[in-house]
């Protein structure tokens, strides 16, 4: 442990990291503990892959609190803060996670494939939701077994999914890092900052703005998901919620898919608050990817079946969509 360094997992500074390129710098909060100056080159692997230390694009967690505002679609929204990746995973992330902790692993497949689009910033890609699920244990408890999602091995070989539990990963690592929920991701990606209701694309409006006018998505130039931030920013200051590349969500439809939002840089039409894709757990899929979301609160989700709105029985490359209704 370094001098003025947390030393425990709970006490470390989790929130809010600002990076500085040119002195490898930081200043953080930890709770009520505060510090500054970490040298980045004198930290432990696993330290950086939970600090994101490694990319250098200012704050990476956009704060989304509760409000009383109704609800414009059955069950969307929470009644608890929690924080969600401004931008996707990268590839960087990615592996640097992947020599720090040991690839992704369990009994079963779904753990087997490299990222097609491999630039270090790039969002990665080819990720399985079991190979996300534990991303995000890691980054809660430097265990890929451990955290939110439970499974039954230990970081070796994590073995087989058996559940989730954020309760108790929060009373046992004091936050913990997830896959954001469908609520929590569509209430990112929509919910205009005044209060005044949802929009129908991430931009604010509810008109597909044009391709290659700061969006990834069919149409434009682009054949391949860019480097994550290249676009615009978006209304709750997230970018590529909408194109680029899928991205899982936690929430499971059935008893065998879980959803996947946003669409990516090939399609058009599944890039509104209106279409849901989902997909096998087990699959990886070149153009599906994640963003890591935080809670540090219990967590009041609704059931998943509550969201379901309607459906279109469309098969789009390998994912299946369902489109939701008002």
């Amino acid at each position: 442990t370094r001098s003025g360094f947390p030393s425990s997992t709970s006490e470390r500074a989790w929130y809010f990291w600002r990076y500085s390129v040119t002195t490898l710098s930081v200043d953080c909060s930890v709770k009520s503990k505060s510090c500054s100056w970490i040298d980045l080159r004198l930290m432990s692997a696993p330290f950086i892959v939970k600090a994101f230390s490694y990319h250098t694009r200012g704050r990476l967690f956009v704060n989304i609190t509760w409000t009383s505002y109704p609800q414009l679609l059955s069950a969307t929204g929470t009644s608890y803060g929690y924080r969600i990746g401004k931008y996707e995973v990268t590839n960087a992330q990615w592996n640097t996670f992947t020599a720090a902790a040991g690839a992704p692993t369990g009994n079963g497949y779904g753990y087997d494939l490299s990222a097609y689009f491999t630039g270090a910033q790039q969002p990665t890609n080819n990720v399985s939701w079991y190979e996300a699920a534990q991303f995000c244990n890691y980054l809660t408890s430097g265990d890929k077994s451990k955290g939110a999602y439970q499974f039954s091995g230990n970081n070796s070989n994590p073995g087989d999914f058996s559940g989730i539990n954020r309760d108790a990963a929060i009373s046992s690592y004091d936050i913990a890092y997830v896959i954001p929920t469908e609520d929590e991701w569509y209430k990112a990606a929509y919910f205009k900052p005044n209060g005044s209701g949802y929009s129908l694309y991430a931009n604010g409006l509810n008109t597909i703005p044009a391709a290659d006018n700061g969006w990834n998505y069919s149409g434009g130039s682009y054949n391949a998901p860019w480097d994550v931030g290249s676009g615009i920013q978006e209304q709750n200051t997230t970018f590529d919620m909408m194109g680029n590349v899928y991205e899982w969500n936690e929430t499971p439809i059935w008893d065998w898919a879980r959803v996947q939002r946003g669409g990516s840089y090939y399609s058009s039409d599944v890039l509104s608050s209106s279409y849901q894709a989902y997909g096998n757990p087990l699959g990886q899929n070149f153009s599906v990817g994640f963003r890591v979301a935080s809670v540090d609160e219990p967590t009041v989700v609704p059931v998943p079946g509550a969201v379901l709105l309607g459906a279109i029985g469309l098969l789009y490359s390998g994912l299946r969509l369902r489109r939701r209704t008002t």
